[in-house]
């Protein structure tokens, strides 16, 4: 008799920091109703999704322990972002989990890296985190934040001199 056990994977992950946050993107399409529970010192993710419509699940063991009640998380189509919060800002960590060992599913995503040194002058650009949610769609702002096309108005147009189309 043969035993066909299923395991669940742990799904590709993307992930940068900065001095206050770590950017995690768990990288599965079409996950309906994932679970991701955050705690202080570790994010459990399961779902399924994909093209093959695979099952995901991991334990993620942070490298130091982060803020729940201001971490964040966002299920999109193609991905399920999270912003985790650190509970102390500072030196950058040297790696995202307390394991140190090499990971063939976890990635740094340079488009959201900055290096530690580069994040002295980012002080002045810094938004702040509801701001940075806000934008990423997390946190209210009506949803419709579309800009306002009334000042295209130009009674100086140029239109007044075209021919009448027949």
């Amino acid at each position: 008799m043969h035993f066909i056990f299923f395991r669940s994977l742990p799904p590709p992950v993307t992930w940068a920091q900065r001095k206050n946050l770590i950017f995690l993107t768990i990288c599965v399409e079409d996950c309906k109703a994932p679970t991701v529970n955050i705690e202080a010192d570790k994010v459990y993710f399961k779902g399924t999704g994909g093209t093959e419509r695979k099952d995901y699940e991991y334990t993620y063991n942070l490298f130091k322990d982060i803020d729940t009640d201001k971490s964040r998380s966002f299920v999109r189509d193609r991905n399920i972002e999270l912003i985790l919060v650190k509970k102390e800002e500072g030196p950058y960590w040297p790696h995202l989990l307390k394991e140190k060992t090499k990971q063939h599913w976890l990635k740094v995503d340079f488009s959201r890296w900055k290096d530690e040194d580069d994040s002295d002058d980012e002080e002045g650009q810094n938004q702040d985190l509801e701001e940075m949610m806000r934008q990423m769609g997390g946190l209210g702002g009506g949803g419709d934040d579309r800009p306002s096309l009334d000042d295209l108005e130009d009674e100086d147009s140029d239109d007044d001199d075209l021919p009448d189309l027949e």
